[in-house]
C-alpha cells in the first residue's frame, strides 16, 4: 500500500510540474510582448527593459525562495540557489537561446554589463571566503557585506538610469504597439505567470528530490537553481524565437546581477549566511563561464554569441554537472 501511495504522489508531483511549465511558458510569451510594446511606447531600448523590468520579474522566484529560506535558516539552499541559478543562466540558458538564434550583443553589454556581472561574482567570492582572506574560523556573508552588495546594486541602477536618458534607439515598426492597459496587463500577467508557474515547478521538484534522499546543497545547485531559473529560460527562448536579442541577453545578465546584488544581499541582511567552501568550485565554474562569455565576444562573429560558442557553454555545464553529481550525491 505504501509503495502504491508513493507512486501516486510522484505521479501528482510530475503532473504539477508539467502544469507549472505550461503556466511559466505562457507567462514568458505575455511578458515578452508586453516588454516590447513598453520599449516602443516610451522610446526605451529593449536592452534596458531586459536589464530591469524583465530581469526583476524573472528573478522573482529566486527572491521568494531565498527570503523564505533565509527566515528558516536554510543557508545551503540560499547559496546553492543563487550560484546554481547564475550558472544555469550563463551556461545553459544563453547556450540554448544562442542555438535557436545567434545573439547579437551591444557594445555597452560587452564592455560594461557582462564585466559588471563578473565583478559581482568576484566580490561575492571574496566576501564569503573569510577563512582565506581574513584568517577567520567561520565563513559567512554578513549583514554589512549584504549592505555593500545593495550599494553596488544601486550603483548599477544609477548606470541604467544614465543609459536610459542617453540611449538612442531606432524605430522598430514590426513590434506591436499595445494599448497602455493591455501592455500593463501583459507585463503584470506575464511576471505573475512566471512566478506562480516557477514556484509550482520548484516546490514539486523539491518534493521529488526529497523522496529520493537528495541533500539541500545539491537540491539548491541543481533542481532549485534550474527551477527558479525557469522564467529566465522560457523568457530567453521566447525572445530568441522572436529574434529579440537585446531582451534575451539583457534578461540573463540583468538577472545574474540582481541575484547577487539584490536577492542575496537582502537574504544576508535578514540573517547572515554561512558559507561552505565546497561551493568555491561552483563559483570558479561560474566565473569561468563569465570569462568564456566575455572572450567569445571577440571570436568568430564579433559581439555575437553564435552556435559554436553556445555548444561550448553547454558542454562546460554538462561537464560540471556530471562531476558534481558523481562527487556530491
Amino acid at each position: 500500500m505504501t509503495f502504491f501511495m508513493g507512486g501516486y504522489l510522484l505521479f501528482v508531483y510530475f503532473l504539477l510540474i508539467l502544469v507549472g511549465f505550461f503556466i511559466t511558458i505562457k507567462g514568458a510569451d505575455y511578458l515578452i510582448d508586453g516588454a516590447s510594446s513598453l520599449a516602443k511606447r516610451f522610446g526605451v531600448s529593449e536592452l534596458i527593459i531586459g536589464l530591469t523590468i524583465v530581469a526583476l520579474g524573472t528573478s522573482a522566484p529566486e527572491m521568494v525562495v531565498n527570503i523564505y529560506s533565509s527566515i528558516n535558516g536554510k543557508d545551503a539552499l540560499i547559496l546553492g540557489n543563487i550560484i546554481g541559478s547564475n550558472l544555469f543562466n550563463t551556461l545553459v540558458i544563453l547556450g540554448v537561446a544562442a542555438l535557436i538564434y545567434p545573439i547579437a550583443i551591444k557594445k555597452s553589454t560587452a564592455f560594461i554589463e557582462i564585466p559588471f556581472s563578473i565583478f559581482a561574482g568576484l566580490i561575492l567570492l571574496f566576501f564569503v571566503n573569510d577563512s582565506f582572506f581574513n584568517s577567520s574560523s567561520v565563513n559567512i556573508l554578513s549583514r554589512w557585506e549584504g549592505v555593500i552588495l545593495l550599494g553596488l546594486f544601486l550603483l548599477f541602477m544609477g548606470y541604467i538610469v544614465y543609459q536610459t536618458l542617453n540611449d538612442k534607439i531606432e524605430e522598430t515598426p514590426e513590434y506591436e504597439l499595445l494599448s497602455r492597459l493591455k501592455t500593463a496587463v501583459y507585463m503584470i500577467g506575464g511576471i505573475s505567470g512566471l512566478t506562480i508557474g516557477g514556484k509550482i515547478v520548484v516546490d514539486n521538484a523539491i518534493k521529488v528530490a526529497k523522496s529520493m534522499g537528495i541533500g539541500d546543497s545539491v537540491i539548491g545547485l541543481t533542481i532549485l537553481a534550474a527551477g527558479t531559473s525557469l522564467p529566465e529560460l522560457v523568457t530567453a527562448i521566447a525572445a530568441a524565437r522572436k529574434k529579440k536579442s537585446d531582451l534575451a541577453i539583457g534578461n540573463i545578465i540583468g538577472s545574474n546581477i540582481f541575484n547577487i546584488l539584490l536577492v542575496l544581499a537582502i537574504s544576508s541582511t535578514i540573517s547572515p549566511i554561512k558559507y561552505n567552501t565546497i561551493l568555491n568550485l561552483d563559483m570558479y565554474v561560474l566565473l569561468s563561464g563569465g570569462a568564456i562569455l566575455f572572450i567569445s565576444l571577440f571570436t568568430f562573429g564579433k559581439r555575437k554569441l553564435d552556435k559554436v560558442e553556445a555548444v561550448l557553454l553547454l558542454l562546460l555545464y554538462s561537464g560540471y554537472l556530471g562531476y558534481m553529481l558523481m562527487t556530491r550525491l
